[in-house]
């Protein structure tokens, strides 16, 4: 196979173009051939000639003799090794492996081995994906919470409810990226996910997605429990032998992925309670802030709209003075600003967007890095009542809707009375006070300086009236579930897994970590035999209410 790269087009190319361009380069006007688009990133910086510069692999006849025949430095040959999933082990199963919560990790962990044969038991807090969304939407119109099932938990994880952005920093030898991506769409996706650069779902195709990865899990052995919040770990010698789940049922358990999601506070009690190894670690925490979305627009493209291009993103850090980064997070093109509350009493925002991200506003996180010095609590569990306690201030400032500032009225400290040009895009009602009284100084300081320095590379971005809300307080677990090489924690049959238990960051490297974990479990144990599934000897036919 031939890789070229660094192949450019205008962002008006056809397919026939891009075709003709790499016969082109390849100085092959005759031979037939087929390809694949590894890669496309847009370059911007002559904003009357943008472009698309692609990656592609060719596969052509007497591709060695060709490729030295061209003699050009973006083009290699290359022999790509197919993504393997590990054949099974030995050590006897004598129930299903169980899997705690259906985020990404536990969706992709389940997918895997219900393919190869183990019929996993996903336990679920929270509802199916249409349900929880109706939940979820009423809650923003009525401010009813649930605390079972909310923008953090249910079918599909936080994740569910956010910009679906599946890009990752996560270094990749092993080709689980490529998998995740292939495996999303396979499930509805869009195709181009898997070569954009900053690919994403949005929110309402993410719903349609998770249901469907959940039927092909069903349709291969395994099952989904719903309203099935576990409650308790049983152990004997260090070593798992039930899980209870909502203070009541109990079934036998040999192995338990535990990726229960970073806003699994009460879960992290209870594995604290029952041994189990955490450390606290940093995470980040700020505001979302609001744009128009002309106005990103216009700085990255040179015009207000691209119907080619869609709504245009920014990425922006900075390092403040006293020491502390700054920096955005979570971007959200055309999106919204919605409650992602989970607990009563206590407040916290995040931000979404559909696939048309078709909104009047950019969104995204100005978020500050938080480290275990900064809690007031040096226990264990010392992040979670670090975010308890904004939580609880941004609750009782905005006496339950979301707290929202204008940017020029947090520079003085005081609270905005009236909006400028910039109105919300929100999931949620809001209220106008002083959003900074309820922020450390510290973090603050850091979001001021952080927009006024952003306001030099981005045009507008510093502007008075952009809207400031939170708070932003779930940016990523803060704990991490202690897990060794084997991937257990100190417990035996524990496997700590995705965003909650402190390995992954998003949606696709939550859903790598799944697979990784699967390929563990699959390594140790023997598959499932479907005469033990029909004689009833595991529990795969339970069912919770």
């Amino acid at each position: 196979m031939i890789r070229i790269s660094q192949l450019k087009l205008p962002i008006t190319h056809t397919k026939a173009q891009l075709e003709k361009k790499i016969a082109k380069t390849l100085k092959n006007p005759g031979n037939s051939f087929t390809y694949e688009i590894k890669k496309q990133s847009l370059d911007c910086r002559h904003k009357n000639d943008k472009i698309f510069v692609y990656t592609v692999d060719v596969t052509i006849r007497d591709e060695q003799k060709l490729a030295k025949k061209v003699n050009n430095n973006n083009i290699m040959l290359i022999k790509e090794k197919p993504y393997e999933f590990p054949s099974p082990g030995e050590t006897p199963l004598l129930h299903s492996p169980v899997i705690v919560g259906s985020g990404p990790a536990g969706l992709f962990c389940g997918w895997y081995l219900a393919k190869a044969g183990y019929c996993p038991i996903i336990l679920e807090r929270g509802e199916e994906a249409e349900k929880r969304q109706k939940t979820v939407e009423n809650f923003w119109k009525n401010g009813v919470l649930d605390p079972e099932s909310n923008v953090q938990f249910g079918e599909g994880g936080a994740g569910t409810f956010s910009d679906g952005k599946l890009n990752t920093l996560v270094k990749d030898p092993y080709g689980r990226n490529h998998e995740v991506l292939k495996r999303f769409v396979a499930a509805g996706a869009p195709e181009e996910v898997i070569y954009q650069q900053k690919p994403h779902l949005g929110t309402d195709v993410l719903v349609g997605i998770v249901e469907k990865m959940r039927h092909e899990i069903e349709e291969m052995g395994g099952k989904f429990c719903f309203r099935s919040k576990v409650t308790d770990l049983i152990f004997e010698n260090n070593t798992l032998k039930e899980i209870e789940i909502n203070n009541d049922k109990r079934i036998p358990a040999q192995v338990c992925v535990l990726a229960p999601g970073h806003s699994a506070r009460d879960t992290f009690e209870m594995l604290q309670k029952r041994g189990v190894y955490m450390e606290p670690k940093s995470f980040a925490v700020g505001l979302r802030i609001e744009h128009p979305q002309e106005m990103i627009n216009m700085d990255l493209y040179g015009e207000p709209e691209n119907e080619l291009l869609g709504a245009a993103s920014y990425k922006v850090t900075h390092k403040c003075a006293n020491g502390r980064g700054v920096y955005s997070f979570c971007m959200c093109p055309g999106g919204y600003v919605v409650n992602a509350s989970s607990e009563p009493g206590r407040l916290a925002v995040n931000g979404m967007s559909y696939q048309a991200r078709d909104s009047r506003n950019a969104n995204s996180a100005m978020i500050v890095t938080v480290t275990p010095e900064d809690f007031p609590d040096k226990g264990v569990l010392g992040g979670v009542e670090f975010q308890r306690d904004l939580e609880k201030k941004a609750w009782e400032l905005g006496e339950g809707k979301i707290p929202v500032q204008l940017f020029g009225d947090f520079c003085k400290n005081q609270a905005s009375e009236a909006l400028g040009e910039v109105t919300p895009c929100m999931k949620g009602e809001y209220i106008l006070t002083n959003v900074r009284s309820v922020l450390p100084k510290a973090v603050g300081d850091s979001i001021e300086e952080g927009v006024r320095a952003f306001g030099k590379r981005v045009s507008g971005f510093d502007r008075e009236d952009a809207l400031l809300s939170g708070i932003e307080s779930r940016t990523s677990s803060p704990v991490r579930i202690v897990r060794d090489q084997e991937l257990t924690a100190n417990m035996a049959g524990i496997y700590p897994c995705g965003e909650g238990a402190g390995y992954a960051g998003g949606i696709t490297s939550a859903a790598m970590d799944g697979i990784k974990v699967a390929e563990t479990v699959c390594r140790k144990y023997a598959a499932i035999k479907i005469i033990d599934l029909l004689s009833g000897i595991l529990p795969v036919n339970i069912k919770f209410t």
